[in-house]
């Protein structure tokens, strides 16, 4: 099923969507290099409760640039035969250290839920060195293929 939103829908997800994503899952996120190929990557993301989805990454990587450069994105978020396809634009980008490393952090205890030293081992011994930037997507279009 095709889902195609306008701005002004607040709660996009139905039911069956929203916790699919709720749940823990990796995503891949597309983006657009500047030569415009395609660009995948699996990042870890959070559906946030004004629909937005948020991931988390060091500055420096391609798709990150691209995003700033061209916030186009698609995400697909799968587990075998089920999955969810978002397309969507960057609508926040956020380069503020304790912001950015909130989020990560964040996204780190989220999926290291069930081993929380080691969450806190790479918020410190990884992601505090690093320079962090957030973007919240704002979800253009849905594409389900979910068994109700």
């Amino acid at each position: 099923m095709r889902t195609r939103l306008d701005a002004t829908t607040a709660t996009p997800f139905s039911e069956p969507v929203r916790r699919f994503l709720d749940d823990l899952r990796f995503a891949s996120v597309a983006t657009i290099d500047p030569d415009g190929a395609p660009r995948q990557a699996i990042v870890w993301y959070r559906l946030e409760p004004d629909g937005r989805i948020m991931i988390n990454s060091a500055v420096g990587r391609r798709w990150p640039a691209n995003l700033e450069r061209d916030g186009r994105a698609a995400l697909s978020i799968e587990e075998g035969y089920a999955w969810v396809g978002l397309d969507g634009v960057v609508d926040e980008t956020d380069h503020d250290w304790d912001r950015s490393h909130a989020d990560i952090a964040a996204l780190a205890r989220r999926y290291h839920a069930d081993e929380p030293e080691k969450a806190e081992r790479l918020i410190e011994g990884r992601f505090a060195s690093q320079e962090r930037v957030t973007f919240r997507i704002r979800v253009t279009a849905i594409h389900d293929h979910l068994e109700d």
